[in-house]
């Protein structure tokens, strides 16, 4: 055998011995470091647990989480059951006690009301609810419509004014979980979630005045600064207002005359007829024609 070949394929095989032994080593070592994670046992959700759901023994189970645990984990299973969920969980998910309400307030509705907030009911109907997509976990501003107490200016007529932004809404009807889709539920009576100060608002216009629900984007948190409308605004910005027109200070005012009506035209005089005489000569006969001279007393 040539020895310039063998010595080729001696330093093939040297080269890729190397290369085996370099990714062993590497893959040995990540394994060693995936074995080195401790692992600890934390309390999960053996099925999803949408919001309001009262959490019991078979809603729970223990799941493997490597690493640091989440903040507020459930390590153990006495520690959630009997609470109500106020943010859904899914299978497998570790239960957090973020997500949880307090111990002894329950589920429903009221375990989802955050300290310091309150739920109001608002009566609703497929105009005011924008066709039932005023579903939970839409954000919604409120349009009141009437006239105020100390009246409206002349010409303005109802007035309408945003009173309050970016409201929660917790509840459409009795159903308190989240639609994915949003798909529109049509329903009387909306709860949603305000401070004590915006209830008592609420309490009063919901009586005295007619509302209105405007859907909104609940990613957008900014509130607009609106200063109300009316009738009069309305129509004054679409037909124009209507203003007497004065002369300026320094502008002289100038008055023409009165024009002359334009004078009659003449009477359009016919000529008179002309003269016809019948002339009879023998046997022949013919006509003479003359002339017309008009009446000596026409023409005076």
């Amino acid at each position: 055998m040539n020895q310039r070949f063998l010595s080729v394929i001696l330093f093939a095989f040297a080269i890729s011995a190397l290369a085996s032994f370099g990714l062993y080593k590497v893959i040995s070592s990540r394994i060693d470091s995936t074995k080195s994670v401790a692992t600890v046992q934390l309390v999960g959700a053996a099925r999803d647990l949408p919001e309001g759901t009262l959490i019991k023994a078979e809603d729970l189970k223990t799941v493997e989480w490597a690493g640091t645990p989440p903040p507020q984990a459930i390590l153990k299973a006495e520690e959630a059951i009997g609470r109500g969920v106020t943010g859904q969980m899914f299978t497998g998910e570790p239960v957090l006690g973020s997500r949880l309400a307090m111990r002894g307030a329950g589920a429903g509705l009221a375990a989802m009301i955050p300290h310091g907030m309150r739920a109001v009911a608002v009566r609703v109907n497929d105009i005011v609810g924008v066709a039932g997509f005023v579903v939970p976990g839409m954000h919604v501003d409120l349009i009141i419509n009437g006239t105020p107490p100390t009246g409206a200016p002349p010409g303005a007529g109802n007035m309408a004014k945003t009173l309050l932004q970016n409201l929660e809404v917790l509840s459409a009807g009795q159903n308190i979980q989240k639609d994915a889709e949003g798909k529109p539920q049509p329903v009387q009576v909306v709860n949603m979630l305000v401070t004590p100060d915006q209830a008592e608002v609420l309490s009063l216009v919901t009586n005295d005045t007619r509302i209105q629900l405007v859907l909104r984007n609940p990613m957008d948190k900014e509130e607009a600064v609106t200063s109300g409308t009316s009738m009069g605004k309305i129509y004054a910005g679409a037909m124009g207002t209507a203003k007497p027109m004065t002369p300026a200070a320094n502008t002289a005012v100038v008055k023409r005359a009165p024009i002359a009506p334009p004078a009659p035209a003449p009477a359009k005089v016919e000529p008179p007829p002309n003269l016809v005489i019948e002339v009879i000569t023998g046997r022949e006969k013919r006509e003479v024609k003359f002339p017309g001279q008009a009446n000596p007393e026409e023409k005076k």
